[in-house]
C-alpha cells in the first residue's frame, strides 16, 4: 500500500472510533509521527492531505524541515532537551512533551527572543514506567500551576504514552486516567490554562484513545508503513 493509501484507511478508522462514542472526527487531529522517515515520504503524505507531523529528534527535525518542499506543520513529540530548544523556536506549533519547569522555563526564554509565544502540552507519565518521560499524575497540577505563570507559554492539554499491550483495550484505563486528571486541571480554572487537548494514541491503540477523548493521535507505522 502507499502512504495516500494507508491514510485514508487511517482516517476512515478515527472516523469509525469517533462516531462508535457519538464525537465528530473533525474534533480530531491525525498527527504523522515522520521521526526516521524521508523528506520525500513526508512530502507524499502531505500530498496525500496531511498537515500535522511529529518529530522526535531536534536535528532531524531540522534536517526535515529544510528538505520538505510543502507547507506543513511540526509538533515536537519526543524528549526535549533544554539546550536544543533555541534550535525549534518558532520552527513547532507544539510542543506535547513539557515535563519538567526547567524545560518549559527555557521554551518561554526561546520564543520570547522572537516575539512569540508557544503552546505546549505537559505529559503524564501515567503508568508510572521508570523508562518514560513525563511529570507524575501527582506532581502535574504543581507543574501546570508553574508552567502558567511564564510569560511566552501556553498549556492547551496533557499527552501521555501508555505501556504497550498486545490488546490495545488494555491502554483503556491509562487514557482514562489522563481524561480524568484533565478535568480536575480545567476545574482549578488556572489563569492561562486550558485543557482542550489530549494527546494519546498511537498505531496500535490509537481507537481506544479517541474513546476515552482524545483529540490529537500519534500515527507513524500505520501510515508510512514497518520501518526497514
Amino acid at each position: 500500500m502507499s502512504v495516500a493509501e494507508r491514510l485514508s484507511v487511517v482516517r476512515a478508522r478515527i472516523a469509525a472510533a469517533a462516531e462508535l462514542v457519538g464525537r465528530s472526527p473533525a474534533d480530531i487531529r491525525l498527527v504523522a509521527v515522520s521521526k526516521t522517515r524521508s523528506a520525500s515520504e513526508v512530502d507524499a503524505a502531505c500530498q496525500a492531505g496531511q498537515t500535522v507531523f511529529g518529530e522526535n529528534y531536534v536535528q532531524e527535525l531540522l534536517n526535515k524541515a529544510d528538505n520538505v518542499d510543502l507547507p506543513v506543520e511540526w509538533h515536537f513529540i519526543g524528549h526535549l532537551q533544554s539546550n536544543k530548544v533555541r534550535q525549534i523556536a518558532g520552527l513547532v506549533t507544539l510542543i506535547h512533551s513539557v515535563d519538567r519547569q526547567s524545560l518549559a522555563e527555557e521554551i518561554s526564554r526561546q520564543w520570547g527572543r522572537i516575539g512569540k509565544c508557544c503552546d505546549v502540552l505537559v505529559q503524564v507519565n501515567i503508568s508510572g514506567e521508570t523508562t518514560k518521560s513525563g511529570t507524575t499524575e501527582v506532581d502535574a497540577m504543581q507543574l501546570v500551576k508553574a508552567v502558567a505563570r511564564l510569560p511566552h507559554v501556553k498549556i492547551t492539554g496533557l499527552m501521555t504514552m501508555p505501556p504497550f499491550f498486545d490488546d490495545p483495550e488494555a491502554a483503556q484505563p491509562y487514557f482514562a486516567a489522563l481524561k480524568s486528571l484533565s478535568q480536575r486541571i480545567a476545574a482549578e480554572c488556572i489563569p492561562g490554562v486550558e485543557m482542550r487537548e489530549l494527546s494519546m494514541g498511537m498505531s496500535g491503540d490509537f481507537e481506544v484513545a479517541i474513546q476515552e477523548g482524545a483529540t490529537l493521535v500519534r500515527v507513524g507505522t500505520a501510515i508510512f508503513g514497518e520501518r526497514d
